[in-house]
Order: C-alpha cells, then structure tokens, then sequence
C-alpha cells in the first residue's frame, strides 16, 4: 500500500507509465476516451500490470481471450505479496481465507465459484463450472468437492505468514470497518478483445478482509462484479462488493454502453447511481473498468486512487482513474 500511496502521489491524473522491457507508446487525453489497439487488455489496480503481460503472453501463444483473461489473474492469485486476491489473501472473522471468482466470454458463456477454500486458482474453476457443468454458480463445499473431482491440487489450509501476523494485529481489536483504497477490498478484474473482437473478462478475490464467515462480494456475480457481451462491450468492478451488487454495477455499464453511452459516460453513470444507493459514501470505495466493441476504455471511482492497466502486444501502461470525489 505505501508503494501504491508513493505512485498516486507522484502521478498526475490520466497519465500512463509504460512498464520497463515493454517497447511502444500509449497515448491520453483527458479531453476525449482512451483508445486502444486491438488486441487490448485492461485490469484493475497495480497488480494489473503482471497480470496484463500473462494475458498477453498467453493471447500470443494461444489465440484465445478467454485462455489469456484466465492467465492474466493467475499470475494475481499467485502473487504472495498481494493480500486482496489468492489463498496468501487476508482471512475472514474466523482466520479462513475463502475465495471467489468468475469468467465470462462475449457469447453469453459464464462461470463463476464462491466461499471456495483450498483452491489455489478459483478462477480455472470457475472456468470448469462455464464449460463442464450446466450451472453458473458453484460454492462452498460443492465448489471444493468439483475441484477435486477434476484433478486440482487441493492446498493446506493455512494462512500466509503475511496474512497470518496482519489477523494477529486484527483480532486484538477485532473491529471491522471496510477502509477505501486499502488492501481489504482490491480485487482484481480483468476484461479483453482480441483483434477479431472477440471479448471475455475475469474477476477473483479472496473478499473483504475479516467479513463475516460466509460472505461473498460481487466478484463472483455475473452482472455485479463482472459482465462481457460481444454485441456492445464488458466491465469490471472492484471496490466494496455490497454496493456494486445493489446497482448491478458491470451489467448497468454494458447496457448503458449499448444505448449509445461511451465506456467512460458510463462507468460514471454506474458510480453516481452507487452514490446515490449507498450510505456513509466517504468511507466507501468502489471503481469501473469498460470498453467497448470499438475499443474505447473508461474508467471511474468513488474517490481519488483507484488505477488500472492497459495492455497490447506492444505496450503495458498503468493509468489513474478520474473520481467523484
């Protein structure tokens, strides 16, 4: 967080740091949409910045944006410095991490898994439940038991030695309050096209820091944290979950987007309606990420902070969202 904190001090809003060994340009204005080449991949947050160079890498070796918005976020569940995202995330009350996630292609095709324990990448799993079964959503101990019946490691439970001192502190207290821009609440999404114009997009969270046992945020909602439809576009959600589910958040950017709105008229749209939805606002944080089938790209926050990646095959730049606040 202090790393994060350091670059939003020294950014200026709408700029863009290329990533180091990435060659090519990316340009902005903050009079008009960002534009992107396709193929075009976007995720939310700094760990967005990874997660793009494993879509990319993937996309370039398969072909598929499904396989690369897959990729792309198992980098994330896989990173031990990250405490929002993979089983080294923060635990609930009870010092258990529990995951979730979803995926969706531009066809309508969608799966997602929820209060899953003992998975190191629920985000293939949610992939298993849009290919191999007839459901959507799968969780809890359904989603495990799926899991082992198609061959996945299933992992000790135990937390991270990170995550493991951060409870410790938690439970001296043990008071929760969700605090914006912190790490308890960065999931990340992601959402792509490919050159043909093919889209999917992919969401996985380990969850609010020290929620009540059983909790699930939007991540793994199709519609709320995450909805992609070829015809018109995709959004990703990130931020506290509660208020995104109340608005349908990705679901109302798509649709907005599909009466004529551009990603970024919508993705600000989708924040006042959770303005106006939500209490306390001050101490509530929550972002969008569009495109659309053009490849035009918005972004929106609640309050200042909130960054997200861009990637092509030829660049890879971490960008500031504009805010309400």
């Amino acid at each position: 967080m202090s790393e994060r904190r350091k670059f939003i001090k020294k950014s200026i809003l709408g700029s863009a740091i290329l990533v180091p060994g990435i060659s090519g340009a990316f340009a902005n204005s903050s009079k008009k949409e960002l534009l992107g080449e396709k193929p075009l991949i976007l995720s939310t947050w700094n760990h967005g910045l990874p997660a793009n160079a494993a879509a990319i890498s993937k996309l370039k070796e398969t072909g598929s944006i499904l396989d690369a918005v897959e990729a792309g976020v198992m980098d994330t569940e896989l990173d031990m410095d990250n405490l929002s995202v993979g089983l080294q995330g923060l635990p609930d009350r009870e010092g258990i991490t529990t995951l979730d996630a979803s995926i969706m292609t531009g066809d309508g095709s969608c799966g997602s898994v929820a209060f899953v324990r003992q998975v190191k990448h629920p985000i293939s799993l949610a992939r298993v439940v849009m290919e191999k079964t007839p459901h959507v959503m799968i969780v809890g101990e359904g989603a495990r038991q799926l899991a082992i019946s198609e061959g996945f490691p299933i992992e000790k439970e135990e937390l991270s030695p990170k995550a493991k001192e951060a409870y410790e502190k938690w439970k001296v207290t043990s008071k929760y309050k969700p605090v914006i821009n912190i790490e308890n609440h960065d999931t990340i999404g992601m959402i792509g096209i490919d050159k043909n114009g093919q889209m999917a997009g992919s969401c996985t969270t380990s969850g609010l820091a020290y929620k009540m046992h059983g909790r699930v945020g939007d991540s793994p909602i199709i519609g709320a944290g995450l909805y992609v439809d070829n015809e018109v576009g995709a959004a990703t959600a990130t931020g506290l979950g509660e208020t995104i589910i109340r608005v349908c958040g990705s679901f109302l950017i798509v649709e907005l987007m599909r009466q004529g709105r551009t990603p970024q008229e919508a993705c600000e749209e989708a924040v006042r309606r959770l303005v106006s939805k939500s209490k306390n606002i001050k101490d509530v944080q929550a972002g969008f990420l569009a495109i659309n089938k053009e490849g035009q790209v918005g972004a929106y926050a609640i309050h200042p902070g909130f960054n997200f990646a861009q990637g092509t095959l030829s660049s890879n730049a971490l960008i500031d969202s504009k805010s309400y606040f």
